[in-house]
């Protein structure tokens, strides 16, 4: 028997939670079902199995995160939509590494799946971002993928405390901003029409 008042919800955003704490790959139903003092069988009234809690997981984790990202772009444009892109990434991909981590890799089901629903707003964001620089359409798939990988590799090294020597990550943060608009400012100045 469920706890009284436990819902899908809650048991997905209770995983969420231990994501964060003890790392996505370290969550199972019965450490899940610990923390919120039911047997794991109990679980299964909310989520067919694991691989179900991942995958819903990783939804809210994308839906947050794109929330995060769209509210951060609001009324911004050119470099300052860039900064807040990155910023505002950065600021989950550290705050929240476990949810994060769940959105790695995660495959859709079909078009009506929240998480690909919420990652077609994460995508449209960046593409909104990117046509400020004037990036073609048979780029803008590229584009998308290097800015994803950039900001990717800095947040999580920088959520892993990968970020040790004597150097401000934050002047790094600030230099790698510059080092990408400046690249973007280049392919969108080559595909520009010639006056």
């Amino acid at each position: 028997m469920p706890r009284v008042g436990l819902n899908t919800d809650e048991v997905v955003a209770a995983g969420a939670a231990l994501a964060d704490e003890v790392g996505y790959p370290a969550v199972t139903i019965a450490l899940l079902a610990g923390r919120l003092g039911v047997k794991p069988p109990a679980l299964y009234k909310h989520v067919d199995n694991l691989a179900d809690l991942q995958h819903r997981i990783a939804a809210l984790a994308m839906t947050e995160f794109g929330d995060v990202v769209r509210e951060a772009l609001q009324g911004r444009s050119g470099t300052d939509a860039l900064d807040a892109l990155f910023t505002s990434i950065r600021g989950y991909v550290t705050e929240h590494p476990g949810r994060y981590t769940a959105t790695i890799g995660a495959q859709f089901r079909a078009a009506d799946d929240p998480l690909y629903v919420a990652s077609l707003r994460v995508i449209t964001s960046v593409r909104a971002v990117l046509a400020g620089y004037g990036i073609p359409d048979e780029h803008l798939d590229h584009a998308i993928r290097a800015l994803r990988g950039t900001i990717h590799g800095f947040a999580t090294l920088q959520a892993a405390n990968g970020f040790q020597w004597s150097n401000d990550p934050d002047a790094s943060f600030r230099w790698l901003i510059d080092f990408v608009d400046a690249g973007l400012r280049t392919v969108g100045d080559r595909a520009a029409p010639h006056r």
